[in-house]
């Protein structure tokens, strides 16, 4: 059977065991080993079919693009279904198969835009797999193991990282792989490495979907029921009130797309980067967005399109606060995962060509630092539930975010390539809170009933600082820097400090 069956109407979700808790996270490992290799890999093969360094941010745009449409829509329609194979486990599925289907095609691409093109297809794949096991474990687990249930997506995530990130070093350096190869040719390392990463990440989500069990919709409807009931609410067992009036829609949607329509003719006035047009158009999208919605309101409509919009607006003071910590977070992600190769191949092994020796060295050196820090991140998770019990989610965060940007500010401050895993310890402890922490503190503010769509539109305060990176980076890097990379750490720094000092001021509900 699909479903957990402690009793149809049991108000209070039972305690899981250790190994039930391993079962459902296992998938994070495969999930992982994609998001690992496109991490490590992406900006490499990009600049081997020609791309320029002041252009890899905007090729990147892909990733945070496809999460922003692709998150809270997959977020909405888990929420609302239920079949045999269960809620979430269907979307696990799909989303690997294609995920695997594209992790072999990516190494094996003839041109620059066909490599943007799979990564865009890759991290659609990854967010339909990736985004119901969030709300996966806000499913299964009662409040109380949420934060341990999250911490061991961190150790999942930071051991599929590991594995992924030095597949090119080990494939060259201990099998003898070849890891050069032709000006526009990806090298052969790296090609195994995504063919290894796709088993790997199809075996690894299998294994959670058949261990696995859910509860039927009823069982979470008298969950959330108890939880209302707990906190001395009233359960809202009838439609939702709009968020917005008509009027407020239209209003708001309008100020939007003036903005969004300002900035068109701005950029294009003024002959600025055309990336900067992305941000126009995020702005413009939204107020239309906004508008059709209060259209449709009107006729007294309801869809998964007004639903989406809707609950954005009713979110949680909780989750309010969190957006800003993510913004600053993963500014500085952003930053470090499209930079990190560009810096060190030039500021630390001289490296001038991508068909160079210094250049591969470079490359593979930036995997394993990227393999340091997950495996850090791996290790660190089993310390942040008992130290958030000591001095609290929050505080825990913000001390694991300066940690982060301690390790930012070291690569650029040692010159020594052999001692730049030392900063990446830092790195990990912030990666392992960054995956966790968040989601534990939210789960604990949103609806049972809403846990996949709220957990899939937090990711749009993921996404929209990566929208930010992958447009003004390389425009500020350009304009201030002379277009050295090493500097977009040095930002990235900066953000972490910030998202640390936002993390202390978060609203923290607890059930």
């Amino acid at each position: 059977m699909s479903k957990v069956t402690p009793g149809p109407l049991h108000a209070i979700r039972p305690r899981l065991s250790g190994l039930a808790i391993w079962n459902m996270c296992v998938g994070f490992f495969g999930i992982q080993i994609g998001f690992g290799l496109q991490n490590a890999n992406t900006s490499r093969i990009f600049q081997t079919l020609g791309a320029e360094v002041d252009s890899l941010a905007i090729l990147w745009i892909a990733a945070p693009l496809t999460g922003l449409l692709i998150q809270p829509i997959i977020g909405h329609f888990s929420d609302k279904t239920w079949t045999r194979f269960g809620r979430r486990r269907p979307y696990f599925l799909v989303g690997a198969i294609l995920t695997t289907l594209a992790l072999i095609a990516m190494p094996n691409s003839p041109s620059l835009w066909f490599a943007a093109a799979m990564l865009w297809i890759m991290d659609a794949s990854i967010n339909i797999t990736m985004e119901p096991f969030r709300a996966f474990v806000g499913d299964n687990l009662p409040e109380e193991q949420r934060t341990t249930g999250y911490a061991m997506q961190s150790f999942f995530i930071g051991a599929g990282a590991v594995f992924a990130s030095v597949l090119p070093w080990l494939l060259s350096n201990v099998f003898g792989v070849v890891s050069t190869a032709a000006e526009g040719v990806v090298p052969l390392s790296v090609k195994i490495a995504f063919y290894v990463g796709a088993v790997g990440l199809f075996s690894a989500v299998l294994w959670t979907v058949l261990s696995t069990k859910e509860y039927t919709p009823e069982q979470i409807a008298a969950f959330e029921r108890a939880r209302q009931a707990s906190l001395g609410l009233q359960a809202e067992d009838g439609p939702e009130a709009p968020a917005r009036t008509i009027q407020g829609w239209m209003t708001s949607g309008l100020i939007c797309g003036v903005l969004g329509l300002l900035g068109f003719v701005l950029i294009t006035a003024l002959n600025l980067e055309k990336e900067l047009l992305i941000l126009a158009g995020f702005f413009a999208g939204f107020g239309l967005l906004q508008i059709a919605v209060g259209m449709m309101q009107r006729r007294s409509i309801t869809n998964a399109v007004t639903e989406i919009v809707n609950d954005i607006f009713r979110m949680p003071d909780t989750m309010r606060g969190l957006a800003v910590v993510q913004f600053f977070t993963w500014f500085a992600l952003f930053a470090m995962w499209i930079y990190t190769t560009a810096a060190v191949t030039s500021v630390h092994y001289g490296a001038t060509s991508t068909t160079s020796r210094a250049y591969a060295e470079g490359a593979d050196w930036v995997g394993v630092l990227f393999g340091v820090y997950n495996g850090v991140a791996a290790l660190a998770a089993f310390t942040l539930p008992v130290l958030a019990k000591r001095i609290g989610r929050k505080a825990t965060h913000a001390l694991m975010l300066l940690l982060g940007a301690l390790g930012l500010f070291g690569i650029f401050a040692i010159r020594d390539p052999g001692l730049l895993w030392l900063p990446m310890i830092g790195v990990g402890f912030a990666w392992a809170s960054v995956v966790s922490m968040p989601y534990a503190i939210l789960s604990a503010a949103v609806p049972d009933r809403k846990m996949g769509v709220y957990m899939g539109v937090f990711n749009i305060f993921i996404v929209v600082p990566q929208l930010l990176a992958a447009t003004v980076l390389g425009l500020i890097l350009k304009t201030l820097f002379g277009g050295q990379a090493i500097w977009a750490l040095v930002l990235g720094a900066i953000s972490f400090v910030l998202a640390a000092g936002s993390a202390l001021l978060v609203k923290e509900h607890r059930a």
